[in-house]
């Protein structure tokens, strides 16, 4: 079951340390995964707002300007295209979180579909809603607040790289064709 919002989330939280998987937790979990490569869904929508404070949508109007309206890389005046939409894996996200809300991410779409660099290497576009999104070639890592969150072998996991074509941090999408988005709507892969 997804938990998106459980209390305060902003960019200072952390995680709570009894839900912290092991690396072999983890990769037993992945061994489990079978995303869908062509079509799936947009599973939640998150804004970071002011202070770092996580907003869960059910919809949005992104923009090739803005991305998503009022998230903090629209504020900051040295935005890189290239990181406009943090995107994660939904199964690959609920696997990390073990319970906790997913927020505590900071990325701003889950969706249920592959985000490995086989089935969507940098250029891919995809559509969901009324929108298209290009798959960026900015490698999407995880950080200290990302350990702070979800524990070091959560950190060494996505880091390792025997599974970095899994991006299981996952990818950077940029808004190309303006439009709205609703969690639940059908994301498809238009080309590789």
């Amino acid at each position: 079951m997804t938990t998106l919002d459980a209390g305060v989330n902003d960019s200072q939280s952390v995680g709570d340390p009894a839900r912290f998987r092991t690396h072999a937790e983890l990769e037993a979990g992945l061994r489990a995964m079978h995303a869908p490569r062509e079509a799936g869904r947009i599973e939640a929508i998150v804004r970071r707002g002011e202070n770092g404070r996580r907003e869960s949508m059910q919809h949005a109007q992104l923009s090739s300007e803005l991305g998503l309206p009022g998230d903090a890389w629209g504020r900051d005046p040295e935005r890189d295209p290239a990181m406009q939409l943090a995107v994660m894996q939904l199964d690959v996200a609920e696997l990390i979180a073990n319970g906790q809300p997913l927020t505590l991410f900071g990325d701003n779409l889950f969706v249920s579909l592959d985000l490995s660099s086989a089935n969507l290497p940098a250029g891919s576009r995809l559509r969901a809603g009324g929108i298209t999104f290009e798959v960026t070639p900015m490698p999407h890592n995880g950080c200290r607040k990302f350990q702070a969150r979800f524990g070091a072998d959560a950190l060494r996991f996505v880091c390792t790289q025997a599974l970095r074509h899994f991006n299981l941090r996952g990818i950077y999408l940029r808004v190309v064709e303006a439009g709205e988005v609703r969690c639940g709507d059908a994301i498809t892969v238009v080309s590789r």
